[in-house]
């Protein structure tokens, strides 16, 4: 089944998908789109598109295990998804992804624009990663 990631953010939101088997998370891409309703239509149109049948929505936690104002628009977020949708969306708890994506960038010598063009579609792999695993 065809599962996408979201990394959602102020400004721009990551995306990732992973094929059908469920084994292994990859990139999609970065959607540069801040209003809410607007970013709603461009990922109905990749659930569309590549065939999704299941989302997961980073929940991006307070370290200890509160719900900030982004926990709270993720929420949000996922729950038009899934009426815009009518597939299943999972909160995944997002705690310390973009620093793990960071640290990838920086192992790949990845840096100044380009850095910031991905890290948000990196995390969401990694989140996408991070949930494939926990469902085997």
């Amino acid at each position: 089944m065809r599962i996408l990631a979201v990394d959602l953010g102020l400004s721009r939101t990551g995306l990732a998908i992973c094929d059908e088997l469920e084994m292994l998370a990859s990139p999609l891409g970065t959607v540069a789109q801040p209003d809410m309703e607007k970013l709603l239509d461009e990922v109905d149109a990749v659930v569309s598109r590549e065939g999704v049948k299941a989302i997961v929505v980073g929940h991006p936690r307070n370290m200890d295990g509160s719900r900030g104002e982004s926990a709270q628009r993720a929420e949000a977020f996922a729950e038009s998804l899934k009426e815009r949708t009518g597939l299943p969306v999972a909160l995944w708890d997002e705690r310390l992804t973009t620093v793990s994506a960071i640290g990838f960038l920086n192992e790949t010598n990845v840096r100044g624009k380009k850095r910031k063009a991905i890290v948000d579609t990196v995390s969401a792999t990694i989140i996408l990663q991070e949930y494939l695993d926990s469902r085997r």
